[in-house]
């Protein structure tokens, strides 16, 4: 399998699997599709994590060689696949959170944008598009999401140089959330899944945190005055929930409130 699936209490794990730099064909964007479905569709699922296997790539981008020898027409639909695929991520109503373990160039990186919390090891490897050493763009959203992270001019900068930079710089420049000190990946990411742990139940109110995501997501996207619609009927539903009437019960009675996730 070139994405391995797990569950563990409430968080759903994707790993990309294709050593040694976890790089991505048709065929693994084929399987991280269905298991971002998987993940949706799973009610017991409330947090999304994606990493990549080993130690030293979270993953590198897009398969070269294969790309290679593959014909325009293809290449279209290959990238038209990994935009559908990606936008799921942000489309789906639950936290997704990508644990980057080691290098993330390339297609890795816009992976990982696609994201709503990025978590870093430190000194773990590097991070940026260098595309255009290849006489090409980042064509799996990198321009779009690259810009709507850092800006328009930092983006080009960092696109048009090509630049690879530690995920110290990466937090700089609001690519990276949290950096994280660890030994090895394994203890990298015994802290990733401690860190998501808090956006499950009974710890977080699950829905409620899938709901903020999409309101911020889809909201910032389209006219401010559609976005505080959207933000009004997302807070309806949240309103008819379970975990809402626990929230408002255990406020009023001053105890900690138990969320069930429903």
């Amino acid at each position: 399998m070139l994405i391995e699936y797990t569950t563990e209490n409430g968080i759903a794990v994707l790993t990309l699997n294709d050593p040694p730099a976890n790089t991505y064909s048709y065929e693994m964007m084929q399987q991280l599709d269905a298991s971002i479905l998987k993940a949706r569709m799973d009610e017991r699922v409330q947090v999304i994590v994606i990493t990549g296997s080993g130690e030293k790539f979270f993953c590198a981008g897009a398969n070269i060689q294969v790309l290679s020898g593959i014909t325009p027409e293809f290449k279209y639909y290959f990238c038209l696949h990994a935009n559908e695929t990606l936008s799921r991520f942000e489309q789906t109503p639950k936290l997704v959170i990508a644990a980057i373990n080691g290098h993330c160039v390339g297609g890795g990186l816009e992976v990982a944008m696609a994201t709503d919390i990025r978590i870093a090891r430190r000194n773990a490897g590097k991070m940026g598009l260098p595309e255009v050493s290849l006489g090409v763009l980042p064509g799996t959203g990198g321009t779009q999401r690259l810009a709507r992270l850092v800006g328009k001019s930092r983006a080009i900068e960092l696109m048009a140089t090509g630049e690879l930079f530690d995920f110290a710089r990466g937090q700089e420049l609001g690519l990276v959330n949290q950096v994280l000190d660890s030994e090895n990946a394994e203890e990298f990411m015994t802290k990733v899944m401690d860190y998501a742990r808090q956006f499950t139940a009974p710890n977080k109110a699950a829905r409620a945190v899938g709901r903020i995501k999409r309101a911020v997501q889809t909201g910032a996207e389209i006219p401010f005055e559609s976005a505080l619609a959207l933000e009004r009927e997302l807070q309806q539903q949240l309103f008819q929930s379970e975990d809402a009437k626990e929230g408002l019960d255990a406020y009023v009675n001053k105890r900690k409130a138990e969320f069930r996730g429903k």
